[in-house]
């Protein structure tokens, strides 16, 4: 379930591969300071955190 939601948050990169401060599922589009450091340093923790993990596939 994780690793799913991981795949998703991916998917709300923009064209240059950068987030911003906020998200808005119903407006489907990024809200906020852009670039935002702090959802990147998020992203990495949580890819640090699924690496260290064993798949459940």
């Amino acid at each position: 379930m994780s690793r799913a939601l991981f795949e998703r948050l991916l998917a709300l990169y923009n064209g240059v591969r950068l987030l911003t401060e906020q998200y808005d599922p119903a407006a489907d589009r990024q809200l906020g300071n852009f670039p935002q450091a702090f959802s990147h340093v998020g992203l990495v923790g949580a890819a640090l955190t699924l690496a260290e993990r064993p798949r459940a596939d």
